[in-house]
């Protein structure tokens, strides 16, 4: 029980699909270690499975819709969590898409949708979530960024948002440490989540995991096992880290790639 007592609000809880996502993965994490959890969404129906399947378990949370790239939708989420709950302990900001596009290619409409619902969602969530954790003597906020973030991944909008999430990380960690408020961030690699299962066929499967030095796939447990760790009091000398989960992908170069598949035979 890391996070008895505690109360977590998890933008993005819902998954898209069968298979289980980054945030849906944490909610319930969360909840198994004895967190209240407030499951975000903007579709009310995916919010509400993920309380159902912590709900079913014995677990505490409801569910609440909210598109978090709107500054009045994030104050209510964390005025709901204030009223069902009494205080805030957690914020972990999970949600994100992506357009495949270069510079060229891209729209603008499509660059503001990528940066608002990636990189200005965390600043409105944090804004409103930052003075409650104050009330509360302190916190821990556990924004999602990417691999993608760090390499090229065919899409500049998705990549610069997700470069812009580990600075803005490292910038709330300098600005409210002393609040008591922790700040971290998690970049997952190539995991087999509900964004990319819809495109992927074994052969791709594959190669996705030989990417990885470990070789092994990931999945959105993976990716929530570290955001309990940097959630619990455990971390509570940790700030401004942003932390691959991702098999060891970015240690990776073309040529360890190749010696290791030559290996195999």
């Amino acid at each position: 029980m890391r996070l008895k007592g505690k109360v977590a609000l998890v933008a993005g809880a819902g998954a898209s699909g069968a298979v289980i996502g980054n945030g849906q993965a944490s909610a319930i994490l969360f909840a198994r270690q004895g967190a209240h959890v407030l499951c975000v969404d903007a579709l009310a129906e995916r919010a509400q499975a993920t309380v159902d399947s912590i709900t079913k378990e014995g677990g505490s949370a409801t569910a609440f819709r909210a598109d978090v790239s709107k500054a009045g939708d994030c104050r209510a989420m964390v005025e709901a969590a204030m009223e069902r709950y009494g205080r805030l302990d957690i914020l972990h900001n999970n949600v994100g898409i992506s357009v495949r596009a270069d510079v060229v290619e891209v729209t603008e409409e499509q660059w503001d949708k990528v940066m608002a619902v990636n990189v200005k969602s965390i600043v409105l969530a944090a804004k409103h979530a930052i003075p409650e954790m104050k009330k509360a003597g302190g916190g821990s906020i556990i924004n999602v960024s990417s691999v993608a973030g760090l390499r090229a991944n065919q899409s500049t909008p998705y990549s610069t948002s997700k470069a812009a999430v580990v600075g803005l990380t490292r910038s709330m960690a300098g600005d409210h440490g002393r609040d008591g408020i922790r700040v971290n961030c998690i970049l997952p690699g190539l995991i087999y989540g509900p964004m990319t299962a819809p495109r992927m066929d074994e052969e791709i499967r594959r190669k996705r995991r030989e990417a990885g030095a470990l070789g092994t796939e990931g999945t959105g447990w993976d990716v929530a096992w570290a955001a309990v760790f940097l959630a619990s009091d455990e971390a509570r000398w940790i700030t401004g880290v942003a932390l691959p989960v991702d098999a060891g992908f970015l240690v990776m170069s073309p040529t360890t790639s190749v010696r290791l598949a030559q290996q195999k035979f």
